[in-house]
């Protein structure tokens, strides 16, 4: 008699694990050994949806988990009790997850209440600072504890993972899926939608993280204005988050500037051609660290660590802080001197090859090969 093919839950609650899990999701759907389960906690509703239209992807168990104004520790305690309703209706082999939110940790807490083998996809980041970012260290720290299979985007995350004592034949260096995803979504003519003068320079922005949520915030914005009020020939663009602590700043000090483009959170398509059109990035989101590199665009990270090394040593990336004369000063250089340019937009990608997911699916595949269940 035929053994059932393997249950495998993949959970996604954000737009970034839509976008870094649709791989996953996509190669174990091409198995003939997979029974692929999704489910969508949405602890980013809006924008959660429209990655997985984009990938078409479908939730099989959708949690639906977002609330006004939530704080952590409701979200937590939300997350846990669904979850673990889900895992006694679902009853899986292994549940998939990917980063270092909430939905991320919970996920893998109540796993291990059930004794389900969990796979932390993007495992092995680290700051070494439990507060910075807040809470995703101490999130991604969790979620290391619980999992059986530990998919390291590089060899710089399993050294972190070895040294936390975590089992080496646990850990396995797949390259990040966020770069499968962005080749795949790259190769199309992407329209940007937003009319951005040819003639000037675009600078992208995103900036969101809970962290710099008051003064940080502030400078982050003046250094913005300052640039754009003594560059005619550079536009900005920025995407802004919803989160009330961002959209106050932004439009007071940036709204209705004629060179300053504020927008609702772009579409990842979008995004992508936000991107690739873009001279330069100012950002504090960790997934574009990993993108632009791969599209040959400079960043400056508006944070004062980074989980992300790699690209910072490639110098690709750059760390200028939440520092109004950092910013100004790293993107006036950027923009004025055509080797320190050149320098930072090589179209270094040391965070994979597009071929990650891949590199994800043969573990687990080998675990349960080994059982005797394949």
């Amino acid at each position: 008699m035929k053994e059932p093919k393997i249950k495998i839950v993949c959970v996604v609650g954000t737009r970034p694990e839509a976008i870094k899990m649709a791989p996953v999701i996509s190669a174990l759907g091409k198995t003939d050994w997979a029974a692929v389960r999704v489910l969508a906690t949405a602890q980013h509703r809006a924008m959660l949806d429209q990655v997985l239209n984009l990938f078409k992807i479908t939730p099989d168990i959708d949690l639906n988990i977002m609330r006004p104004n939530q704080s952590l520790t409701s979200l937590t305690a939300r997350l846990l009790l669904d979850l673990d309703n889900v895992l006694i209706s679902e009853k899986p082999d292994a549940v998939l997850a990917q980063g270092d939110t909430t939905t991320v940790m919970t996920t893998a807490l109540a796993c291990f209440y059930h004794q389900i083998p969990f796979g932390h996809v993007e495992a092995g980041l680290r700051t070494g600072d439990m507060l910075n970012p807040f809470p995703e260290e101490m999130n991604r720290v969790m979620a290391g504890k619980f999992a059986r299979w530990h998919f390291a985007p590089t060899e710089g995350s399993r050294r972190n993972l070895l040294a936390e004592s975590i089992p080496e034949h646990q850990v396995f260096v797949t390259g990040n899926t966020v770069i499968d995803a962005l080749l795949h979504i790259s190769a199309r003519e992407l329209p940007l939608g937003i009319d951005i003068a040819s003639s000037r320079r675009l600078i992208l922005v995103t900036a969101h993280r809970r962290e710099n949520f008051g003064e940080p915030f502030l400078n982050i914005c003046r250094a913005i204005r300052f640039l754009a009020d003594t560059n005619p020939d550079v536009e900005f663009l920025y995407p802004v988050h919803p989160n009330p602590n961002v959209v106050e700043p932004v439009t007071r000090l940036l709204a209705g500037h004629a060179r300053i483009t504020l927008c609702d959170p772009l579409d990842y398509a979008p995004f992508v051609a936000a991107m690739k059109q873009a001279y330069l990035i100012l950002t504090d989101s960790g997934g574009v660290q990993e993108e632009a590199p791969a599209l040959g665009r400079p960043v400056l990270v508006m944070r004062h660590e980074t989980e992300r090394p790699e690209a910072v040593d490639a110098g690709v990336v750059k760390l200028v802080g939440p520092d109004y004369a950092n910013i100004v000063g790293e993107t006036q250089k950027l923009l004025d001197d055509p080797a320190a340019y050149r320098s930072m937009a090589r179209g270094v990608s040391p965070y994979g090859d597009g071929h990650a997911a891949g590199r994800i699916v043969a573990p687990i595949r080998a675990y349960f090969a080994c059982r005797g269940r394949l």
